[in-house]
């Protein structure tokens, strides 16, 4: 399937030439062996569109006998989405969920009123060692759907939508974007893609909605002229029609929405419109009231002091 042609920006169009709003550098945590660069939420911003969490993860080489270990931790108001570009990752959870996710693949998992999950490196992985490169996000459920009730969903490579021509591919992870549709569902307005770029290739970036933002992965791109390196978050003005080029090759996230349904608020794990909500959470996890998660009972991630 090819991509629809989409009119590039006029020359010395002056809103193509500031069609950017704000760029985000986001800050390193050193998780021992591992690495993580939080994009999302920042001082100059907490959501783009429902993402309201934006973590790379890596890259990193974990030798042989080492591994990922996220311990079981609970969750409330929010999808977790994981992509990885390397690596395989274990994801369980209190629905009796074990599945491992691959480069390509999509997990999808909807916290709703509450859930419990842990990911960890496969025993064949942690055995070999392992290659670990890929974005952990968050989105942020509308107030109706706060306390649905928890999901999971893997969407393997094969379902996941790949438009590609002119050393462009674009593999739609979740929503719709150029026309294609992920089957992922979700419980807002959004979308989410990985972009590829070969040398000298250029991609519109369509307008329709509201807020978006553009995660550079690898490699660099140029818009209006101006380069920005991997590990940057560009937030997009509203209503420009902006071209992606690269001059070297470059693979980055499109991501965004529409304005979420008022301000959230966030700690540690949880997310929610409302304080109150929060607070019980955090009480039921003190109190061991979440559900337990299948195969991994004898470990768990505290509560912050």
């Amino acid at each position: 399937m090819s991509l629809p042609h989409i009119p590039d920006p006029m020359p010395g169009d002056a809103a193509a030439a500031d069609a950017i709003e704000t760029v985000i550098v986001p800050r390193a945590r050193d998780l021992g062996d591992f690495e993580v660069r939080r994009a999302l939420p920042s001082a100059q911003r907490q959501m783009i569109g429902p993402f309201i969490f934006f973590d790379q993860m890596g890259p990193v080489l974990m030798r042989a006998g080492l591994g990922l270990d996220v311990r079981p931790h609970p969750h409330i108001g929010l999808s977790t989405v994981t992509w990885v570009f390397d690596g395989v990752i274990q994801h369980k959870d209190s629905l009796g969920s074990d599945m491992p996710i691959k480069p390509g693949e999509l997990n999808w998992m909807t916290a709703g009123k509450g859930i419990v999950h842990s990911e960890r490196t496969p025993s064949p992985q942690r055995t070999a060692g392992q290659k670990i490169y890929g974005i952990q996000s968050w989105v942020a459920l509308p107030r109706i759907h706060e306390d649905t009730l928890p999901g999971f969903e893997h969407i393997n490579d094969a379902q996941l939508p790949l438009l590609e021509d002119a050393g462009r591919k674009v593999r739609i992870i979740a929503g719709g974007l150029f026309g294609t549709r992920s089957p992922v569902r979700t419980h807002s307005d959004l979308f989410y893609a990985e972009i590829t770029l070969e040398a000298g290739a250029r991609l519109p970036v369509p307008a329709e909605h509201e807020e978006r933002g553009i995660y550079v992965a690898d490699g660099s791109i140029v818009v209006s002229g101006e380069r920005h390196e991997s590990g940057r978050l560009l937030v997009l003005k509203p209503g420009d029609e902006i071209v992606v080029g690269t001059e070297t090759g470059a693979r980055f996230m499109l991501l965004g929405g529409e304005p979420m349904d008022g301000p959230r608020h966030i700690w540690w794990n949880f997310v929610s419109s409302s304080r109150e909500k929060i607070d019980a959470a955090k009480e039921d996890w003190k109190r061991a009231r979440f559900d337990i998660v299948p195969g991994d009972e004898k470990e768990f991630i505290p509560l912050p002091d």
